[in-house]
């Protein structure tokens, strides 16, 4: 996919991103399939349409999530920057924190970021079940975010101690999912689940894959 068509379906589905922000994506693409080659950040068969595949998937929850005005947020499993670093790009006034337990990955999304000049930002290695763990951490943030790393219920309950009060997890995932909500919603009997098929106007192969958006909030 060319930078061009990426920017034309973004804009179709309400996400606007100026110039500058293109750029910063551009580089963020770039830096990626570099570093790709040394640290398997995203699936190496998968580099070549890392634009739609990756970034434009990440992108498409700001068509679906609202995200409050200075939000602070947490990426869970953040891997190669996914998708927190593309959210943060497209909404430079958030928090984004992004952890994950493998150092290697951490140090080279922190760089990313930073030739990315993103600021409040912050890269920590850290396992999310402990990190949870610490009362620093307790109802600190807003949304936390999380692509393709657990079940439902196995996130929710990382992470449900640093939610704040009416916070939301936004998860990334695919395929049948009434198993894996059935599951959740049993465990956490105050919890909301709603999931969302990701339908881009212009762009229909998340559809046509079953990519869906799961936002989770707990009743008060």
């Amino acid at each position: 996919m060319e930078l061009t068509e990426f920017w034309t379906i973004l804009s179709a589905n309400g996400i606007i991103l100026e110039v500058e922000q293109l750029k910063l994506i551009e580089r963020y693409v770039k830096e990626l399939t570099y570093w790709n080659e040394k640290v398997n950040l995203v699936s190496r068969k998968d580099i070549q349409n890392v634009l739609e595949n990756h970034i434009l998937h990440s992108l498409s929850i700001l068509k679906y999530v609202d995200i409050p005005k200075k939000a602070r947020c947490i990426d869970v499993g953040t891997g190669g920057g996914l998708p927190g670093i593309p959210l943060k790009i497209a909404r430079p006034d958030i928090t984004m924190i992004l952890i994950d337990s493998i150092a290697k990955k951490v140090k080279i999304t922190e760089m990313l970021a930073k030739h990315t000049e993103l600021r409040n930002f912050e890269a920590i290695c850290a396992r999310a079940e402990e990190f949870a763990k610490d009362k620093n951490n307790f109802a600190r943030f807003d949304v936390v975010l999380s692509r393709g790393v657990g079940k439902i219920a196995t996130i929710v309950a990382w992470v449900k101690n640093t939610l704040r009060n009416n916070g939301q997890i936004v998860l990334l995932k695919g395929g049948d999912l009434t198993e894996e909500i059935n599951e959740a919603k049993k465990m956490f009997s105050n919890l909301v689940v709603n999931e969302i098929l990701i339908n881009l106007v212009g762009y229909d192969k998340f559809k046509k894959d079953d990519k869906k958006i799961v936002v989770c909030k707990f009743q008060n």
